[in-house]
C-alpha cells in the first residue's frame, strides 16, 4: 500500500486517538488519591494506550512530518500534541496536593499558637494588639489566659479592700469612682481591723473629754487644805501687835504659801517703829536678826518689806509697809536693826523712798548728782544708751 493510502486510512483514526487524552482529563479531575500518585508521574491508564497504539487496538500512525521508521517516536510526538490535556491533569493534581487537609491543619494550629502568644504579650504589657493581623489572630485564638485573668482580678480586689480600710480609718470618702467600685466588689473591710480602729477612736474621745472636763468643766470640790504649821506664829504676832502697839496697827495678815508658808503682816507706816521694837524685844517673838530688806514698785504705790528672824526658835516674819508713790516715806528700821542701814540706802537710791531716822541716808550705787531712780517703772533715762 502506498504512503498516501496509509495517510487516507489514518485520518479517521484521529478522533479515536484523542479519547485517551479525554480520559486523562477526566482522570486529572479526580482526587489526588484516585488520579495519580504524583503530578509528574504518567497516568497508568494512558501508558497502555500509547504502547498498544490507541484505544481501538489500531497501531498509531506516525506523524506526517516524521519518517516511517520512527513510529515509536511518532507516538511520543502524538502524546506531545496532547500535552495540553496532560498539563491540565498535572495542574489538578497540584491543586489537590496544595489542599492537603493535614498540612492545612498544621498551618492553622501554628497560626493559632502564635496569635495566643501575641495576645498574652499584649495583655501583660497593657497595650493594644500589635496590628490588624495580630488582633484578628488573637480574636480567633480567644481570650487571654484565664488563670492570669483570675490572678489580676484577685490582686485588684485585695488592693480595693486595703483602700477601703484606709479610707474608713481616716474618716474620709473613698479615693475615687474606680476605687469605690473596686471596694464594693471586694466587700467590706476586715471586721477585726474595723473593731480595733473603733476602739482606738473611742479611747481617744474619752481622753479628750476627760481633759476638757478637767480644764473647763466643773472641777470636783477641792478638799479643805489643812492649816499651815506656821499659822499659830502668825496669829500670835498679830494679837501682840494689836494689843501692845495699836488696835489698828495691822492692815492685813496671811500665810504666803508660795514663800514656804511665810507669815506675812502688813503694818501701817505710822506704827512701824513701835511694831519693830515689839518684834525684836518681845520674848515670844524675839526676832533680833534682820535677814533682808527689799522695795517693790506696784505703780499704784510702793512697798518696803523687812524679813526678820528668831535665830533660836527659827520663827520668821515678813513685815510690809506701804507708802505713797508721790512722796514715799517709811520710818527707818536702822535704829532697831543696824543691818537695815545699807539696804535702806539702796532702796532710797533706786526707788526714791525716804527713811526718816536713818543715820546716813544717801545714794549708794548711783552718783550723787544722778537724776531719777532707775528701778521705778516710770523712770526715763536722760541718756538712752546708758
Amino acid at each position: 500500500m502506498s504512503e498516501e493510502n496509509k495517510r487516507e486510512e489514518g485520518r479517521p483514526a484521529a478522533p479515536e486517538q484523542q479519547e485517551p487524552a479525554n480520559t486523562q482529563e477526566v482522570a486529572g479531575s479526580e482526587p489526588a488519591g484516585a488520579g495519580a500518585e504524583h503530578p509528574n508521574q504518567p497516568q497508568p491508564d494512558t501508558m497502555p494506550e500509547h504502547s498498544d497504539g490507541g484505544a481501538s487496538g489500531k497501531p498509531a500512525e506516525p506523524s506526517a512530518s516524521a519518517p516511517a521508521g520512527e513510529g515509536t517516536d511518532a507516538q511520543t510526538a502524538s502524546g506531545g500534541e496532547s500535552a495540553p490535556a496532560g498539563e491540565g491533569a498535572g495542574a489538578g493534581a497540584g491543586a489537590a496536593a496544595a489542599a492537603d487537609p493535614e498540612r492545612e491543619a498544621k498551618i492553622k494550629a501554628a497560626q493559632e499558637a502564635r496569635a495566643a502568644r501575641l495576645a498574652a504579650k499584649a495583655a501583660a504589657e497593657g497595650g493594644a494588639a500589635g496590628g490588624a493581623a495580630g488582633a484578628g489572630a488573637a480574636t480567633g485564638a480567644g481570650a487571654a489566659d484565664p488563670e492570669r485573668e483570675a490572678k489580676i482580678k484577685a490582686a485588684q480586689e485585695a488592693r480595693a479592700a486595703r483602700l477601703a480600710a484606709k479610707a474608713a480609718a481616716e474618716g474620709g470618702a473613698s479615693g475615687g469612682a474606680a476605687g469605690a467600685g473596686a471596694a464594693t466588689g471586694a466587700g467590706a473591710a476586715d471586721p477585726e481591723r474595723e473593731a480595733k480602729i473603733k476602739a482606738a477612736q473611742e479611747a481617744r474621745a474619752a481622753r479628750l473629754a476627760a481633759k476638757a472636763a478637767a480644764e473647763g468643766g466643773e472641777a470636783a470640790p477641792a478638799e479643805p487644805k489643812p492649816p499651815s504649821p506656821k499659822q499659830p506664829w502668825l496669829d500670835e504676832a498679830v494679837e501682840l501687835l494689836k494689843s501692845e502697839v495699836h488696835p489698828e496697827a495691822v492692815e492685813e495678815a496671811a500665810i504666803n504659801a508660795l514663800a514656804g508658808d511665810m507669815p506675812t503682816i502688813t503694818v501701817k507706816a505710822e506704827h512701824w517703829r513701835a511694831a519693830a521694837e515689839l518684834l525684836r524685844d518681845h520674848e515670844k517673838l524675839g526676832c533680833k536678826y534682820i535677814r533682808n530688806v527689799t522695795g517693790v514698785d506696784y505703780e499704784t504705790h510702793l512697798e518696803v518689806v523687812y524679813f526678820v528672824l528668831n535665830l533660836e526658835t527659827k520663827r520668821e516674819y515678813a513685815i510690809k509697809i506701804r507708802t505713797d508713790r508721790e512722796q514715799p516715806s517709811v520710818p527707818s528700821a536702822t535704829p532697831v536693826w543696824p543691818g537695815a542701814n545699807w539696804p535702806e540706802r539702796e532702796i532710797y537710791d533706786l526707788l526714791g523712798v525716804d527713811f526718816p531716822g536713818h543715820p546716813d541716808l544717801r545714794r549708794i550705787l548711783m552718783p550723787d548728782d544722778w537724776v531719777g531712780h532707775p528701778l521705778r517703772k516710770d523712770y526715763v533715762p536722760l541718756d538712752p544708751e546708758v
